[in-house]
Parts: structure tokens; sequence; C-alpha cells
């Protein structure tokens, strides 16, 4: 492994644990005033929002990028690999400082000055340049995850200049206009980036299994093909409140379901093929993924019930919501990027730290299952409260649900020891 690699992997921990930092952060500030009079919630919040897709997306990259070089390797790109890596940790590093001197200007979830996009964007187009000089290289038919990989670094670049299409003053001439744009940006690129995170995790099925059977034939090519579908059209459930016809939300919804579903059929399918051996030879990865199908599972059971208008009407804009994202960015995402790390640092052949490993991921998702059901619960009461009583006054609404979002900012604080522990 590059001394490259090595840094990429750090900076994706790094972020890891400042998403949870400031997360546990936020939700202290929220709660109590005291707290946020010294670490104001508008503050955290963006900064927990910002260092978690940054967690995401570099762990993604680091994944990308190291396991391409085994599938078609390439002398030329660690050059590029660093330069990429100097922009985007640089970038990281501004955004910050721009938050902890209060100075904001973007929009959701990329609210930092917009400036800092313009290098952001240089460093992407500068790992695609590597990416694709090695991809050149590629077999005729390579497996599946490659697809993946691809698709999901072409269509980020897309959905970044479509995030950033505001600047252009015709998109801001009408708020319906703007904030439908932002909503269906950033619901594809989500797909973009779950295009490399579900190749990843497709790469490592087929390498602890031994059957590259896994990423070939027409089951996981559909599957493709569908996630390729919920990156395009998945943004119509994001823009549920917009006039819009009934039929766009209701199609985004049946595509999303149906990845997820195939997802769970694709991992049941390596662990009915996986023999002991392989499976404790590979036992921190494969606990990981795993970890990943059973927060595939319940986010789908949540996302099912939500997508039900009659239902859909109490829980949109609630902590429901904020579950849903929560359980997909760290039930799902975030376990499969760690079995991506055990798998690139090869800890199961350090063998010493396993037990402690295996203790934190019990902890983290023991603690997000509970921190998870607090916010159904805080948003199941909210909704009922404002759309089903059509209580008015926001304390009123919020007094018998605070007490829950108390139960939920303290499992963060078990989620963030978990994590930790890894």
């Amino acid at each position: 492994m590059s001394l490259a690699q090595r840094w990429h992997i750090t900076l994706a921990l790094v972020l890891l644990l400042l998403a949870l930092l400031f997360g546990v952060l936020a939700a202290l500030a929220y709660l109590y005033p005291s707290v946020g009079d010294t670490l104001p919630f508008t503050q955290m919040r963006p900064a927990h929002v910002s260092a978690a897709l940054f967690w995401i997306i570099t762990g993604a990259t680091a994944g990308v990028l190291r396991f391409k070089d085994d599938v078609f390797p390439h002398s030329g790109g660690a050059f590029l690999h660093r330069v990429f890596l100097f922009l985007w940790t640089g970038t990281i590093i501004a955004i910050f400082i721009a938050y902890a001197m209060e100075s904001f200007g973007g929009r959701e979830y990329w609210e930092f000055p917009p400036l800092l996009a313009v290098p952001l964007l240089i460093g992407w187009l500068v790992l695609m340049a590597g990416y694709f000089r090695a991809w050149l290289r590629r077999a005729p038919d390579p497996p599946l995850y490659v697809w993946m990989w691809t698709t999901g670094i072409v269509f980020f670049l897309i959905t970044f200049i479509e995030q950033n299409l505001w600047h252009i003053p015709w998109f801001r001439d009408t708020y319906m206009r703007e904030i439908s744009v932002q909503w269906k940006s950033n619901g594809a690129m989500v797909g973009a980036w779950n295009q490399m995170i579900y190749g990843t995790a497709l790469y490592l099925m087929t390498r602890i299994s031994g059957d590259e059977g896994i990423a070939r034939g027409p089951k996981v090519f559909f599957f493709w093909f569908l996630g390729l579908s919920n990156l395009m059209f998945n943004w119509g459930h994001h823009i549920y409140n917009a006039p819009t016809a009934a039929w766009i939300r209701h199609l985004a919804y049946g595509i999303s379901m149906a990845e997820w579903i195939l997802l769970i059929n694709i991992i049941r399918g390596f662990k009915a093929k996986l023999d002991e051996h392989r499976r404790h030879k590979h036992l921190a990865t494969y606990r990981f993924l795993i970890g990943a199908e059973l927060w595939v599972f319940l986010n789908l059971l949540l996302a099912l019930l939500m997508s039900i208008p009659a239902i859909n009407r109490y829980t949109h804009g609630t902590h429901i919501t904020v579950a849903h994202a929560m359980g997909a960015t760290i039930g799902i995402n975030t376990m499969i990027l760690l079995g991506s790390l055990t798998y690139m640092l090869r800890i199961d052949e350090r063998g010493n730290g396993n037990g402690w490993m295996e203790r934190g991921r019990l902890l983290a998702m023991g603690s997000l299952l509970i921190f998870w059901s607090a916010l159904v619960a805080a948003g199941a009461g909210k909704g009922w409260r404002m759309t089903g009583l059509g209580i008015q006054d926001f304390q009123q609404v919020m007094q018998p649900v605070t007490p829950i979002l108390m139960v939920f900012a303290y499992a963060g604080f078990g989620v963030l020891a978990g994590l930790g522990i890894i």
C-alpha cells in the first residue's frame, strides 16, 4: 500500500470521528441552551453534516482507488492521487475554519462559502483523470463492480455541478425552481456514492468468497441497471412537498426499495456460498458486511412505511426522515466502508486487535439501534401532534418529544464510543 493510500485512509477515519463528535455536540447544543451558548447549534450542525458527507465520499474513493489497482493496475496514478489528496484535504480544512468563523453561504449539505466548491471540483477532476487512465487498460469484459465504480465517479461530477447551478440567476428566480433542483441533485448524489460503495461491497464479496461469479451474470447486472435508475430517478420522493405528479414520487420510491431488496439478495447469496474457512480468514470484514445487511433490512422497512402517502403525511420532515438518513449513512454505508478499510489494512492478519474491534462494532450497532428507534419515536410523536392534533405552538408540540430526543442524544455517545474503538 502506497503512502498516498495510507493518508487517504487516515483522512477518511479522521472525518468519521469528526462527524460523530460534531453530531453529539450538535445534539447537546439543541437540547441544552447552556451548551448551545458555547457551541452554537448553527455551527455544530453544518460541521457534522459536512464531516459525515466527506467521510462517505473519502471512504468510498479510498476503496475505489485502492481496489482498482488489483483489477486494472496502472503505475502512473500515484502523482495524481497525491494532488487529489492535497486539494481535498486542504479544502476540507478550509471549510471547517469557515464554520468556526461563522462564514457560511452555500446550500443544504454544502453550507460552506461557495468559492470552496472550486478546489473540490478541481480535485474530483484530478481523481477522475487518474482513475480513467487506469480504466482504459481494463479487461474487455470487467466484472460489475468496475461499472459501479465508474458510474459512481462520473455521476458524482454531474450531480456536484448540478448542485451548484443555483449560482446561475435563472435558477434563483423562483424559490420552487431552486429548491427542486437542490433536492433533485442531492438525492441523485446519494445514488452516485452508493454506486461506489455498493460496488466496493461487491468487490469484497468476490475476494472473500473466491467466487468471481458473484459479480457476473444477469441478476447482478440488473442490480446495476436498477442502481443506475435509482441514481437518476430516486430524487422524486425528495421533493415530496413540491407540486409534482404523484406517479413520479411513487415510481421513485419503488425504484429505491427494489435496489435494496436486490442488495439483500446478493448478500444472502454471498453468505450461502461462503465456507467456514474463508469466513474466519476475513472475519472482521465479513462482520461489517453482515451488519450492513441488517441495516438495509431495517431501513427498507422504514422506507416502505414512509412511502405510503397516508403515513408520509405525518412523517415527512420529522425526525423519521433523519432516522432514515442515519440508518443509511451509519448503518449501511459506514459499515460497508469499515469493512472495506479493514480489508485494505489486512486487519484479520494482525489478529491481536480483533476482540476490541468486535466489541466496538457490537457497541456501535446496539447504540445505533437505540439512536434510530428514538428518532422514529420522536418523529412519530411530532408528526401526530402537528398534523393529527393540529397543534401549532412549537414548544407545545415538542414538550413530550424532547425526552425522547435526550435518549437519542445519549445513544449517540454509544455510537461515538463504539466506532471510536474501531
